[in-house]
């Protein structure tokens, strides 16, 4: 397949999120380790006929004979807030067994991991991930940053175990307000020096819905979580920069507010929140990054089903002004059938508003 496209890749992307005329719908699949390691093989062919999606790639793409999923099954580990996790199922995240902060008497000799030092879960140095930012800025690319997902409302009920989360929101628990100051102050300085680099794209990633509903009543989230938010997210605003934000489960309910905290593009699940909600609720407002669905069509359906599900959210999100991206992430029990499937939707509806 021939690419006759005039724009570059970053500039079809702030075309589109800007909704200002792009030339493709862009895409991208993330495959997970589980599925790296339930496929192996059988991936790297999927991946390998479809250039568009998988720019550069070349098979084998790991040593087959030799390479082990991580994290490995039954592994656990402690991460850099002291909460210790434990994951079952090879490649795929985990669950939190310790909450650091079970207890409110641990709070007062309790601090937050450095952010220079320490992602939320594991060393780094973030002076050197920002001098990445310059070079790629220089280059001529549209770099892009993040926050690491579960950055927030998952990080307090890490640190402080989901249930007594709860409570202490109900309750009104004031060494609550304290702690949320903590968090939200270590991710603002991350944010800030993300900017200070010249990123121009920095995603704010987790999950605050459940399959039908959101985690907090819009009520509690306007409390507990919108006023943070809309202070990490404010300096990308200030600077020109375009905010991502990405979020599992129901947020139709929460929409208005996400948009209020600067959210220029937001990552909701299709059949979870209703493709003709998300129309409804997001279209035209701000840019929809499709999650193509993981539950039923995309691991159990036909191949016809996964053309026919891409085909009408392209036709009921999408514009020629440009505002509908997508991205589907692939988890086992997803057969290879079914990735080279979405692939193939992908790239035979990526010009759709143009040819």
């Amino acid at each position: 397949m021939e690419d006759a496209s005039v724009l570059s890749h970053s500039e079809n992307y702030v075309r589109t999120v800007r909704m200002t005329g792009p030339e493709w719908i862009p895409a991208s699949v993330f495959i997970s380790g589980g599925a790296w390691q339930l496929l192996r093989q059988d991936l790297d062919e999927v991946c390998s006929r479809h250039p568009f999606i998988f720019p550069g790639f070349k098979k084998p793409s790991r040593d087959w004979k030799t390479w082990e999923v991580s994290p490995a099954p039954g592994a656990t580990r402690r991460d850099a807030w002291g909460a210790l996790w434990e994951f079952d199922l090879g490649g795929l995240d985990g669950i939190v067994l310790e909450h650091p902060l079970d207890d409110w008497a641990k709070f007062a000799s309790f601090s937050a991991p450095d952010p220079m030092k320490y992602t939320d879960q594991g060393e780094r140095d973030l002076l050197e991930q920002c001098e990445n930012i310059r070079r790629a800025k220089e280059r001529g690319d549209l770099p892009r940053a993040g926050l690491d997902h579960g950055y927030f409302l998952m990080r307090l009920w890490y640190l402080r175990g989901f249930e007594n989360l709860m409570l202490d929101i109900a309750t009104d628990e004031p060494k609550l307000h304290e702690l949320v100051e903590m968090v939200a102050r270590r991710n603002v300085a991350i944010v800030r020096e993300y900017v200070k680099a010249g990123a121009g794209v920095v995603t704010f990633p987790e999950d605050i819905g459940t399959q039908t509903a959101s985690i907090l009543s819009p009520k509690d989230f306007r409390k507990w979580v919108k006023p943070s938010y809309k202070r990490m997210m404010s300096p990308v605003k200030e600077a020109g920069g375009i905010v991502t934000t990405h979020s599992d489960g129901y947020i139709m309910e929460l929409v208005d507010d996400l948009l209020d905290c600067g959210c220029d593009v937001l990552n909701p699940q299709d059949l979870c929140n209703g493709v003709d909600e998300i129309a409804r609720a997001i279209k035209g407002r701000c840019c929809i990054d499709l999650d193509i669905d993981r539950q039923k069509i995309v691991p159990f359906g036909t191949r016809k089903e996964i053309h026919d599900l891409i085909e009408e959210e392209v036709r009921k999100l999408g514009s020629p002004r440009g505002g509908l991206m997508f991205v589907c992430g692939v988890y086992p029990p997803t057969p290879a059938e079914n990735v080279d499937a979405v692939c193939e939707a992908l790239e035979k509806f990526r010009t759709y508003w143009w040819d």
